[in-house]
């Protein structure tokens, strides 16, 4: 049996162990100089909290590739898939659908660029939920649909007419709403914000997803041979605007949702409402 078989169940869509040693690479490298995602998720993550006029007491960080995330007035607990993210911010390593926490642990969950490489997305949104005190609150982010198309154009150029898995499947914001209902939060949101950034090379879009952890890590995952790679290349240099830049997208899904209790608000009684609804209607990469 192969390493790689020896840690892929047939349940996984993602192998757990290269992503462990991906997110180890990255820490060893220099982190900071791809972090404009997770920096753009953050930012999106304490618009939402600040909106939040409660205190926090206990939080955790899940996702923790450093130390930028804080709840404010919160004491953090930080996790990380990978070891040199968790030893570095001093935090646990555990995968998101296995989370070593009892239940009502924290007020409040944040994560920031990770939920969309779990095998188990329910179940981590489940033990998410349940690591929350009642009326707790859940913020996330991270790429859902539409997002690297011009990537995704570049590998169906590589391949030709025998296409293989290099793109990681994506969430709808419509099926990441479902979700948190599936999950048990109660007050569920789910919204979604673009960022466009130009590339001036194929190798720098490269560049950047592999600092952040984000390159193939399905389970299935079958290596790109040189030529391949240079026809993507090409066809990515192809799609370049006057300047000779790409434009790639990153499609940002943020979730908000609570831990039930007795004192949120209920949805209204069917047929109780006064009004109709007729009525009612009346970034550079160098």
């Amino acid at each position: 049996m192969s390493a790689q078989a020896a840690v892929v169940t047939a349940t996984d869509i993602f192998d757990r162990a290269a992503r462990r040693r991906r997110r180890d690479r990255a820490a060893a490298g220099d982190p900071a100089a791809h972090a404009f995602l997770r920096d753009a998720m953050i930012e999106g993550l304490l618009e939402r909290l600040d909106a939040v006029k409660r205190p926090f007491v206990e939080a955790l960080d899940i996702g923790a590739s450093d130390r930028s995330m804080i709840v404010p007035g919160a004491r953090m607990a930080r996790l990380d898939p990978g070891f040199g993210f968790a030893r570095a911010t001093g935090g646990l390593q555990a995968d998101e659908d296995r989370l070593p926490f009892a239940d009502g642990s924290f007020d409040c969950v944040v994560s920031a660029g990770v939920l969309d490489q779990v095998n188990d997305l329910p179940g981590a949104l489940t033990l998410i939920r349940r690591a929350l005190r009642p009326d707790g609150l859940f913020v996330g982010a991270f790429l859902g649909a539409g997002s690297l198309p011009a990537l995704r154009a570049a590998m169906r150029a590589a391949d030709g007419d025998r296409p293989a898995a290099r793109l990681h499947p994506q969430i709808d914001v419509r099926s990441a709403g479902d979700l948190l209902v599936r999950a048990g939060f109660t007050l569920p949101v789910a919204d979604v914000e673009t960022l466009d950034v130009r590339y001036a090379s194929f190798g720098r879009l490269l560049d950047d997803l592999r600092g952040m952890a984000a390159t193939n890590l399905l389970a299935n995952r079958s290596p790109l041979s040189r030529g391949a790679l240079a026809r993507a290349a090409a066809a990515f240099a192809e799609a370049a605007g006057p300047d000779g830049r790409t434009t790639e997208r990153f499609s940002i899904i943020f979730l908000t949702g609570w831990a039930p209790d007795e004192s949120q608000p209920r949805p209204a009684r069917r047929g109780s409402a006064t009004a109709s609804l007729a009525q009612a209607l009346r970034g550079t990469r160098d």
